[in-house]
């Protein structure tokens, strides 16, 4: 990734003047809780290392100037007339979104000259789209002089990636992406969006291994997965009149009505059930300074998603079994939606290079895909790291 130096030059390159600030947004990892958010439930990610990074200078006018290092391309939008870009500048869409967001709101944001570079990779479930959004609410709130809430800035950021992307995600990415904290990782309740910080485990690191399938995640699987959830809680609050979503059954509640649910959608809400309460009781290990036991919770998350959510796949399947099989691994899964994407697996940090080297070797003989993979301490959000004032 481009280090501020480098972007400082781009932009001096393009715009032939000096950059005013610097921001960056972090992409993010869940170590735990998957498909939990969107069933008002409990989700554990950490901010990452990769991020995106913008240089900017505000203008006096109400043009923006995007220039991307990565693509080499640049785009010119009014924010009275942002526009769709449907063409080559597709990545500018983000930027677009986000300076709707901020206008819907009543925000008084103005012009920007702006360079933007990013090394979160793209497709792999990372969250690439999350850290452009949230570095570019904050290039906007730094060329316009004012500061957001950092929840209100996790909100806006998901609402331009619903309603002007049009990707329905729920608010874990762009939130971890704002609020990150460093060397640790963040409990995140999707109904009333309170966080907790919990310590990562010292000796320890997050080895994060691209399947290099890319996630087939169509529409009509994530929609039918929702749709299951939605049908078992409305055939639960028959006997359970209190609960609003799966966040509210216990797993011995689910098993005591078991009955009432037809099979598949019994699994499907088993999983959710099941995963809320891992994702609290990984906090509690954490917390107490258990690795072993998170790696445990974190293996019996991959089984779920694979047994009952049905979100795996053979590649990812072979994945986390040769990363379990290794010295030095406590734990490994599937993170993101599933479908393909990424694994990520705690192992002890002496063991890491030989980690690496022997499930990318494996997993290329196994499959012929040579797997790209990333090391990472957990990162601070940008809400957490200050912008850098250039002159």
């Amino acid at each position: 990734n481009r280090q501020p130096a480098d972007l400082t030059a781009e932009f001096r390159a393009i715009f032939a003047a000096e950059p005013a600030a610097l921001v960056r947004a972090p992409g993010r990892v869940n170590l735990i809780g998957e498909h939990t958010d969107y069933n008002d439930g409990f989700v554990l990610p950490m901010a990452i290392e990769n991020d995106v990074r913008i240089a900017l200078r505000p203008r006096s006018d109400r043009r923006v100037t995007l220039a991307s290092a990565d693509f080499d391309q640049q785009t010119t939008f009014g924010l009275d007339n942002l526009g769709h870009d449907d063409g080559s500048a597709r990545w500018s869409n983000y930027v677009r979104g986000v300076a709707w967001a901020m206008m819907e709101k009543g925000l008084p944001i103005q012009g920007m000259d702006a360079v933007i570079s990013g090394n979160v990779p793209i497709g792999a479930g990372l969250s690439s789209s999350a850290a452009m959004e949230v570095a570019s609410a904050w290039a906007f709130q730094v060329a316009s002089g004012f500061r957001m809430d950092p929840i209100d800035m996790a909100l806006l950021c998901q609402k331009a990636e619903n309603a002007w992307v049009g990707m329905r995600c729920g608010i874990m990415d762009q939130f971890i992406s704002v609020v990150g904290q460093r060397d640790h990782c963040v409990l995140i309740d999707c109904r009333s969006l309170t966080y907790d910080a919990a310590p990562l485990p010292r000796g320890y690191s997050f080895v994060i291994v691209n399947s290099m399938v890319q996630r087939g995640l169509v529409d009509s699987a994530y929609n039918e997965r929702r749709s299951q959830c939605e049908e078992g809680v409305r055939l639960l609050q028959r006997r359970l009149p209190g609960i609003k979503a799966l966040r509210d059954v216990t797993p011995e509640q689910l098993d005591a009505f078991a009955s009432i649910l037809p099979p598949v959608t019994y699994r499907r809400c088993r999983h959710v059930v099941t995963e809320n309460a891992r994702v609290v009781s990984s906090v509690a290990a954490l917390k107490a300074g258990r690795a072993a036991e998170f790696g445990q919770f974190m293996n019996a998350s991959h089984d779920s998603l694979r047994d009952d959510y049905q979100v795996s796949r053979s590649e990812l399947d072979t994945l986390v079994d040769i990363a379990r099989a290794t010295p030095g691994c406590l734990g490994s899964r599937l993170t993101g939606a599933g479908f393909g994407g990424c694994t990520v697996s705690l192992v002890q940090s002496k063991a890491v290079e030989a980690f690496v080297s022997h499930v990318s070797e494996s997993y290329r003989r196994a499959t012929g895909l040579t797997p790209d993979t990333y090391v990472s301490r957990a990162a601070a959000g940008a809400g957490q790291s200050y912008f850098t004032v250039l002159r």
